[in-house]
């Protein structure tokens, strides 16, 4: 029997009408769920988690919002089991692959819960030390941060939809917002098994938390602005919201986390068969291969000094041909599908726009050998390497990204090079850097921050403690400039911000300093 998706809104489960969408197993194409939200009332489901949610969320302590937390990060764990089969039978996911994502869900959640302890009895935040105004020191000026009263909408993407609702979820609740989110449709069945969970606890006051399983309608249409709307996905998606004139019209704050061509360098001072070097090409190769390329922080574009371009070809194609492709529920297949027809055509017609540019090192975009694979079914691609000798005239390999296990090796030849080729890139999530020497990850770290959301050094000192670069930490922010998308999410308390208002409160110090504690 087909499961059918609902979805939770104004404090109840409501199935869709008419015509379903259908969410299928990529390795198999065999239909996994169903999900319509024809019918359903989004203005309502705002104005109730607005007048529901939002009052009960502001009126609790950080510490009681991390005790919310805590329990949400809970019943994720304790069904965990359940989720990694959810994700390898809708995600084409590896139970490596479905861990990475669901107990990133979990961590971050229970991260922030941390935090919220942390902060204790406080419902807002102070930005900053007084401020003397004038001559009279009673005359001062404080910054605080409190919670808006509006919603919060999470548009999530494919690739990790635990993780992704996770992350957004974190920050906003200990902020004290409701929120509603929406997984990517194709992939859903993960995360809307946790909203159920989650549901069926009742952890979160009436209002708190909603999940649109499907097309959220005419959501945006309703935004006010006291509302914020959060968006991992394609930058054209993000295009459309930054011109909908609701949102335009309305002032609504949006972040966005969109493509990114992220970048890995050795350092010039790399040696063949270094530690460092050996931590570069494992990191690289299973960046490549991870949620088979599917993660908006995966490597895209490999940087090689040019007089070992050659070996770290020879040595890092090696790598990658070794990985099991195939049935993603079986123990030794180490990458499975991507995850929807669309994006297998999509992957297949990219590496074709930089075979332009750039030659084949290893596969082209095929399928290669499978393991346990029904004839040509699933959406598979193998693990693919690409070669642009000339870096600086293959401009589509800086300018489009191919969302899946492909990824572009290219030689530098000094630290400027490296720097000016990184940034071809007009803005990434992560920038990794391999280097032991201090001078090189100096120029290399002031020449791209610009242009990096964070900058992921990589040595031989580090490398068996590194999360890598493909690991969001809830302790540093995440987001990026340029293509990246401008946004930035996570960082610790610095999540908070984008879900209150900062405010500049002036008056008699004794007064505000009773007001604030």
């Amino acid at each position: 029997m087909t499961t059918i998706l609902r979805s939770f809104v104004s404090g109840r489960w409501v199935e869709g009408t008419g015509e379903r969408n259908v969410l299928v197993n990529p390795a198999t194409e065999a239909v996994a769920a169903e999900t319509s939200t024809r019918g359903v009332d989004f203005k309502d489901a705002l104005q109730f988690a607005r007048g529901k949610g939002g009052p009960v969320l502001r009126s609790l302590t950080f510490a009681q919002r991390g005790e919310l937390l805590a329990k949400l990060a809970s019943a994720i764990h304790d069904i965990r089991e359940e989720l990694v089969e959810l994700a390898i039978a809708n995600g084409g996911n590896t139970r490596g692959d479905a861990k990475f994502d669901i107990d990133g869900a979990a961590i971050t959640l229970q991260a922030y819960a941390d935090l919220g302890k942390q902060l204790g009895g406080r419902k807002f935040l102070l930005d900053g030390e007084q401020i003397a105004l004038g001559r009279n020191p009673r005359l001062i000026g404080q910054h605080v941060w409190l919670p808006l009263t509006g919603v919060a909408v999470h548009i999530n993407a494919f690739n990790f939809p635990a993780w992704g609702m996770g992350e957004k979820a974190a920050a906003c609740l200990l902020a004290g917002m409701p929120f509603i989110t929406k997984p990517a449709t194709a992939t859903a069945l993960t995360a809307w098994r946790i909203a159920e969970e989650w549901v069926k606890r009742e952890i979160l006051p009436p209002g708190v938390f909603s999940f649109i399983a499907g097309s959220p309608g005419d959501l945006l249409d309703h935004l006010t602005s006291q509302d914020v709307l959060s968006f991992t996905g394609s930058g054209l998606t993000a295009h459309g919201f930054r011109t909908r004139e609701s949102i335009v019209k309305n002032s609504v704050r949006l972040n966005v986390e969109a493509d990114s061509l992220n970048s890995a360098v050795m350092g010039l001072d790399v040696e063949p068969g270094s530690a460092t070097w050996e931590f570069f090409l494992n990191e690289v190769s299973r960046d490549i291969t991870q949620k088979a390329g599917q993660k908006c922080t995966a490597i895209r574009r490999i940087f090689v000094p040019r007089h070992l371009i050659n070996q770290a070809k020879d040595e890092l194609a090696a790598r990658l041909s070794e990985v099991k492709v195939g049935n993603p529920a079986l123990k030794e297949v180490k990458m499975g599908p991507v995850a929807t027809a669309q994006q297998l055509r999509d992957v297949r017609a990219g590496v074709q726009k930089l075979r332009a540019q750039a030659e084949a090192v290893l596969n082209d975009g095929g399928r290669g050998q499978l393991i346990a694979v029904d004839g040509e079914r699933g959406y598979f691609v193998a693990p693919t390497l690409l070669l642009a000798g000339d870096p600086w005239k293959a401009a589509d390999v800086h300018s489009h990204e191919v969302f899946g296990p492909v990824s572009t090796l290219m030689p530098y030849n000094d630290v400027e090079d490296a720097i000016g080729l990184v940034r071809l890139g007009d803005g990434s999530l992560v920038a990794s850097v391999y280097s032991d020497d201090k001078d090189f990850v100096q120029a290399m770290v002031f020449g791209v921050a610009p242009y990096s959301g964070r900058i992921h050094v990589g040595g031989e000192k580090i490398a068996e403690h590194s999360p890598g670069p493909g690991t969001v930490l809830a302790q540093q922010v995440h987001g990026g400039p340029g293509r990246a998308g401008g946004g930035e999410e996570l960082g610790g308390l610095r999540g908070l911000e984008f879900y209150s208002q900062r405010t500049a409160v002036q008056g008699l110090k004794p007064l505000l300093e009773k007001v604030f504690g």
